[in-house]
């Protein structure tokens, strides 16, 4: 069970660490700190903290290795990147890597603090599941089940499939989704929403699974088996 109020911060920059890891102290956090991606695997498999920051660039290991090394032991747990470019390839490799979510460079407290509130609400301690066709969402597990597989998602993944189910045969904009999903003032491009789009549904249709996630062009997407 992840640590409700600790956040793993694995960062080697003295411009970003220290005044990152003060803040998220001032507002009430845990903070364990890692400056090699080793040492804050180590951190992450040992404390489950309740989210983790890696920086991309770690004195010349890859931030993108140690979200694939995390995912490759089974943990679940929201990654935020650290990263210094916004450009569509480094958002695809962002999400391949495993990582649900980026912040980009230079360090603005303010929605740093913000994306941090995002993925560190507290539950409802209500066990609730979304369904449509054969589809289920587990609110509390965060895992999708269809045809009695189960499906990891990360962080992202599962609140853009939560507002989808959310709103079954609705059509629901790029801008809806940025809004209620990304939850913050998000500097990026909607491309974004077109990558997470994929993935989510090599995922659900892995095993041949009919198509529920539908493209409405020049619109954004809807909820619906036909």
């Amino acid at each position: 069970m992840p640590n409700s109020s600790t956040v793993l911060l694995v960062e080697a920059d003295p411009a970003v660490g220290p005044p990152m890891r003060s803040d998220l102290e001032e507002a009430g956090y845990s903070i364990v700190v890692a400056n090699q991606a080793a040492a804050g695997l180590h951190q992450a498999l040992e404390l489950q903290p309740a989210l983790v920051v890696v920086d991309r660039t770690l004195a010349g290991e890859s931030g993108l290795g140690f979200c694939r090394a995390l995912r490759a032991r089974g943990l679940q747990l929201p990654v935020v990147l650290l990263m210094v470019r916004d450009l569509l390839e480094d958002r695809i490799a962002c999400l391949e890597a495993g990582a649900d979510d980026y912040f980009l460079k230079p360090y603005r407290p303010d929605r740093f603090l913000r994306l941090v509130g995002v993925y560190l609400q507290p539950p409802s301690g209500v066990t609730e599941q979304l369904r449509f066709a054969d589809l289920v969402l587990d609110l509390t597990t965060r895992r999708a089940l269809r045809q009695g597989r189960a499906i990891d998602l990360t962080m992202k993944e599962f609140e853009l499939l939560k507002y989808l189910m959310e709103h079954p045969r609705e059509v629901v904009t790029r801008e809806q989704i940025l809004e209620n999903v990304w939850g913050y003032n998000f500097m990026g491009e909607s491309n974004v929403i077109e990558v997470y789009i994929r993935y989510l549904r090599l995922k659900i249709e892995d095993e041949g699974g009919k198509r529920l996630i539908q493209t409405v062009r020049s619109v954004g997407y809807v909820l619906r088996e036909t």
